[in-house]
């Protein structure tokens, strides 16, 4: 199965109900979503979606049923606490859990906070979990969360004007905008729009999802278009999400062409690897890791080696020099072949308190696979819901994956 690719296209703006309309309307289930949302155990929280025009467009527009008792103020500790009872898949927590902490992030700094003291106000009211969780459960469906799949933006429409806030007005773009964009390294655009195009939640998705860069080579499979609850004259009050499948993975084995981006660091803190190789993948890795070295006079060091698309390349660049302490970045420019890969979920525990595990295969007709291999992030999350060690979820995972091949 060739690899899904999405273009996030938020020259209008993005936020966070913008752009789960935009993943309903290019095929993400609502079941599944509607199911995660309600796994939150918020009574009346709910996902409805209306077909409407913006600027002239049709559009799916998220509305957001809340109950009827005013939100309380939440800290970073409770909304984290909330995402880990939803229902999602282990890729899906990790993204939305991920955005909450870039909020918090963004929120802490415009206040001189820590992530952990901030008051989420707005970002932590139930429209926001909604939101949030709702984009990681449809993102998820669509392949967007698989091992191999790249979701890129284009540069963010964010107004001009001001906009009410708990703090008073405040002027657009907002601090917390301009803080996530300075943090993820996301392109900005003001234009001449009025108002609010790009909210925290809305940038802090983008920023956990995709990658700033053009729209890739791709197989276009749908196209989502997601609406606003305003309709301006200036400019359709929309974000689209084009979805399709690489171009360079159709037919037996894909061959394309990916930069390899590497430094040599010999004076890191080693305990500081695992978050660069974080970092790495946050930008847009395909796959990163380090290779021990002896360098000058006999030290020991790493060479940090990142497999990305061009696009990502800038990007991760960035994040080397953030996060090492590199004085210089190289990269080179390989070709590869892919087999084609496909996930199939199968169930491991005993009856009635199975867990889902997804299992990468690939199929090639020109050699001696498929191959199958769990995925280990969920079989870890299985290992701890069921009480077994990760090896016996491994081998309980590919063996009913042959028992239903």
């Amino acid at each position: 199965m060739a690899e899904a690719v999405a273009f996030v296209d938020a020259s209008s703006g993005v936020a966070g109900d913008m752009l789960l309309g935009a993943l309903l309307d290019a095929g993400a289930d609502l079941d599944a979503v509607r199911d995660a949302v309600a796994s939150l155990g918020v009574p009346g929280l709910s996902v409805e979606v209306l077909r409407e025009r913006r600027g002239g467009f049709a559009c799916a527009r998220v509305v957001v049923g809340t109950p009827a008792v005013p939100d309380r103020e939440r800290r970073l500790a409770d909304v984290l606490e909330l995402v880990d009872t939803a229902r999602l898949r282990p890729p899906a927590r990790r993204l939305a859990g991920e955005v909450f902490g870039l909020l918090a992030g963004a929120e802490g700094a415009v206040h001189g906070l820590g992530p952990g003291e901030v008051h989420f106000h707005e970002v932590g009211a139930f429209d926001a979990l909604a939101d949030v969780v709702g984009v990681a459960a449809a993102a998820d469906a669509l392949g967007l969360l698989a091992d191999g799949a790249a979701t890129w933006c284009s540069p963010l429409a964010v107004g001009h004007g001001t906009v009410r806030s708990a703090h008073g007005p405040l002027p657009v773009p907002g601090p917390a905008v301009l803080r996530l964009a300075a943090d993820a390294g996301l392109e900005l655009t003001g234009g001449a729009l009025e108002g609010e195009r790009t909210t925290p939640t809305g940038a802090a998705l983008v920023a956990a999802l995709a990658t700033p860069g053009p729209l890739p080579d791709m197989r276009v499979m749908a196209v989502g278009v997601g609406g606003g609850r305003r309709d301006p004259a200036d400019r359709p009050n929309i974000t689209r999400v084009v979805l399709g499948r690489s171009a360079a993975a159709a037919g037996h084995r894909g061959r394309d062409e990916v930069v390899v981006v590497e430094a040599t660091v010999d004076d890191l803190d080693p305990r500081l690897w695992p978050s660069v190789l974080a970092a790495a993948r946050a930008a847009g890795a395909w796959d990163c890791w380090t290779t021990p070295v002896v360098g000058r006079h006999g030290r020991p060091g790493q060479v940090l080696s990142v497999l990305c698309p061009e696009a990502a390349r800038e990007a991760i660049v960035q994040a080397v020099f953030r996060h090492t302490s590199t004085f210089g970045v190289r990269w080179s420019r390989w070709e590869r072949a892919t087999a084609r890969r496909r996930s199939v979920p199968v169930e491991v525990g005993p009856a009635g308190a199975t867990r889902v595990v997804m299992v990468k295969v690939a199929d090639d007709p020109e050699g001696p696979l498929p191959l199958a291999t769990p995925e280990l992030a969920e079989a870890e999350a299985a290992a701890a819901a069921l009480g077994w060690p990760v090896r016996a979820v491994l081998e309980a995972a590919l063996a009913a994956y042959r028992e239903r091949a």
